[in-house]
């Protein structure tokens, strides 16, 4: 019997990359005969699916399918996926004449068509997958990644998505639910809704379609009987409604936590970047997501060093930072992107004080995670387990996504069971099952 081919794939960026991989995964196994190793060297098809939002990892690819190509077995391929693909395009050919083909970010689908061109390059960003039925895989039968939209129509000044991912295209509300169901009956009973800006949703189908906003959306997957929970990523502030607001914190299928990228606390700034809000709105959204459901956890996302910004403006992030007390903060410097307007603004500021900014807010968001280490001591959370861990230790989370583990074993993977937390760290904490 003849030896199945073998793929390696490294996913880096965020959870679109995660379901892009998924979706070449099942493609390469169900209609190429490969199967999965994470050996690298018995791969016959070595993939890196990248990310281009900041510099470093795009400035790592070519120094990462070096190591690739010299690591390899004779006759292997290597692919070349994502967003830094879209952007750089037959650049990452000529820069690496050993790299087999380059798929970018909107154009998944086309992963069996490229492994058999040789020097293959597609990037079209313009290319339309938004009802292309897919092979189905999961890299974890528990929780379901399920595309809402692709592209993106929002023009941040800093961001290279709009041109890697192309224009935003809703996916139709009937594909969608009939995916999450299909999940849901094989066992993943939390949802994970994804998309550029997934409050716009409802904006531009391709074709004729219903009309149907988020909030809509949400009402019509939290109506799959077995679906439990249902998270989503990533929602913009500036599409935060009332009505948007209201279903989140009434409809118990939807999990309580929030993310809100807030990329700056200046409105000034804010302005700069083109995000569309202010300071205020933003402020407003986080108090009434506080006052509507008390124990919401609240995540976001911030640039510091962002051109032109002056200390006044780096306090009113530390300003913002204060008054919400985010339970999750992803922070960065500002990193010139290719192909983006604040790249050639003036007043770049020096790496230096870009660095010192950044140290001081991260030094104090973790000031604040210690001071919330003592009031979560003795509260009991419905814990859904996805995942095992060293040491006997079983991982899942809360309804308003803290991570905590417990021991245990395979038993608990799958269920939903009340946890009272024994010991509270910043990231992650550890409990017992309640009886």
């Amino acid at each position: 019997m003849a030896m199945r081919k073998k793929f390696y794939i490294e996913t880096l960026g965020c959870a679109m990359n995660v379901r892009d991989s998924e979706h070449i995964v099942a493609e390469l196994t169900q209609k190429e005969g490969y199967e999965p190793t994470e050996t690298l060297e018995e791969a016959d098809l070595i993939l890196i699916n990248t990310c281009s939002v900041r510099e470093k990892p795009v400035n790592k690819l070519f120094s990462e399918i070096g190591v690739f190509n010299k690591r390899k077995k004779e006759g292997a391929k290597i692919g070349v996926c994502g967003c830094t693909a879209s952007h750089l395009g037959e650049e990452i050919i000529k820069r690496a004449p050993f790299v087999d083909f380059v798929l970018g970010a909107r154009n998944v689908s086309k992963i069996t068509k490229v492994l058999h061109t040789p020097k293959a390059v597609e990037v079209d960003i313009d290319y339309d997958e938004s009802q292309y039925a897919f092979a189905d895989f999961r890299s974890s039968p528990y929780k379901a990644y399920v595309n809402i939209s692709i592209g993106c129509d929002k023009q941040c000044t800093f961001c290279i998505v709009p041109h890697t991912r192309g224009e935003e295209v809703s996916i139709p509300a009937e594909l969608i639910v009939s995916e999450a169901r299909r999940a849901a009956r094989r066992g993943a009973k939390e949802i994970f809704l994804l998309g550029q800006n997934v409050n716009n949703y409802g904006r531009r189908f391709s074709g004729e379609h219903p009309r149907m906003n988020f909030t809509d959306l949400l009402k019509a997957v939290s109506e799959i009987e077995e679906v439990e929970r249902i998270r989503f990523t990533s929602p913009h502030p500036l599409h935060m409604d009332d009505a948007f607001l209201q279903e989140f914190a009434t409809n118990p299928k939807i999990c309580k936590s929030m993310h809100m990228p807030l990329q700056s606390g200046s409105t000034r700034i804010l302005k700069a970047m083109k995000r569309g809000y202010t300071k205020e709105w933003f402020l407003d959204r986080a108090a009434k997501l506080r006052e509507m459901v008390p124990d919401v956890s609240i995540s976001t996302d911030i640039i510091v060093a962002f051109p032109g910004e002056t200390d006044e403006d780096f306090e009113d992030t530390m300003d913002v930072l204060e008054r919400v007390r985010f339970e999750q903060v992803f922070s960065f410097k500002y990193s010139p992107r290719p192909l983006t307007p604040a790249q050639n603004y003036a007043d770049q500021i020096p790496d230096e004080i870009g660095s010192e900014r950044l140290s001081r807010l991260q030094a104090r968001h973790g000031e604040i995670l210690d001071e919330m280490k003592a009031d979560r001591i003795g509260q009991v959370h419905e814990v859904y387990f996805e995942e095992l861990r060293p040491g006997g230790m079983v991982a899942g989370r809360s309804d308003n996504n803290m991570l905590i583990q417990v021991e245990g074993s395979e038993e608990l993977l799958g269920k939903t069971v009340p946890v009272k937390i024994t010991e509270a760290g910043r990231t992650s904490h550890r409990g017992a099952v309640v009886a």
